[in-house]
């Protein structure tokens, strides 16, 4: 008898226990799911205001349009800070045709303004937990990103520059630009290459061109101007410059630090 009653008081403690810790982590998550909830219905709130007060000239994906600029990606509009943003809302900027928007009140605005950073790629979280200083040797070493790539100064001349380009674009974007690049539209990715009559071969990428004449870039920087009835060959590669096997290349470390990187050079430029 008495060993029955002893089980049974320990299968009570037991259930006590398990009640108490179920307690206890509906206590720590329901503030998390409420905070995720009031974060999904303000941006709800503000891409509503957006689509009624900015769309209209902005586009519905800040890109712009015929009566107003790109605000999601020009790195001059997205440097701009929460207090500098808010005020252009609040004054307008009459003399390019922006009416103020203080109507809307403080609590409309800065709804509006947290659906425009998640247009522009902030509310995205950046991967903060990777080592921003070794992305950027990768970048200069096994990425070999340099050398066709710019950042502040330094680096190729085939490439775009990638001084801003963290600033108005987020980790999955950056990622998926890296891993990805063979995917993304465009014609004439690759080098053309040139033979002139007497013999000498010129590569580089396709700068202008007419009718008459080829403009190249090389991969030094150096620019050559061909007039086409010089050449006995000009050819086009179609296949991207850049290289297309990042992904095995480099490991998901690699990639968080270099992705790390181009989000710290932007956010260097804000």
């Amino acid at each position: 008898m008495n060993g029955q009653l002893i089980k049974q008081r320990i299968a009570w403690m037991v259930a006590a226990m398990i009640c108490a810790l179920a307690g206890s982590h509906a206590q720590t998550t329901t503030p998390i799911v409420a905070k995720s909830k009031q974060s999904n219905q303000a941006l709800a709130a503000g891409r509503k205001t957006f689509e009624s007060s900015c769309a209209s000239c902005h586009g519905l994906n800040g890109k712009g349009g015929e009566r107003a600029p790109d605000i999601a990606t020009r790195p001059e509009v997205v440097r701009l800070s929460d207090s500098e943003t808010l005020k252009i809302l609040r004054e307008g900027i009459l003399q390019k045709g922006m009416p103020p928007f203080a109507a809307l009140g403080l609590a409309k605005l800065s709804e509006v303004l947290n659906y425009l950073r998640s247009l522009q790629g902030k509310s995205r979280a950046p991967i903060v937990t990777a080592s921003a200083e070794g992305g950027k040797q990768i970048f200069v070493s096994k990425g070999g990103c340099s050398e066709c790539h710019m950042v502040h100064g330094a680096g190729g001349f085939l490439g775009p520059d990638l001084s801003d380009y963290g600033a108005s674009h987020s980790a999955g974007d950056i990622r998926s630009a890296i891993v990805s690049a063979d995917k993304r539209p465009g014609v004439r990715k690759g080098l053309a290459k040139a033979t002139t009559k007497d013999g000498q071969q010129i590569s580089g990428l396709v700068r202008n061109e007419d009718n008459f004449s080829v403009q190249l870039q090389a991969v030094d920087g150096t620019f050559h101007l061909l007039e086409k009835s010089s050449l006995s060959e000009l050819t086009f590669d179609f296949s991207p410059v850049m290289p297309s096997d990042y992904e095995s290349r480099l490991s998901k470390s690699e990639l968080d630090q270099l992705v790390s990187y181009l989000l710290s050079v932007g956010d260097a430029k804000r």
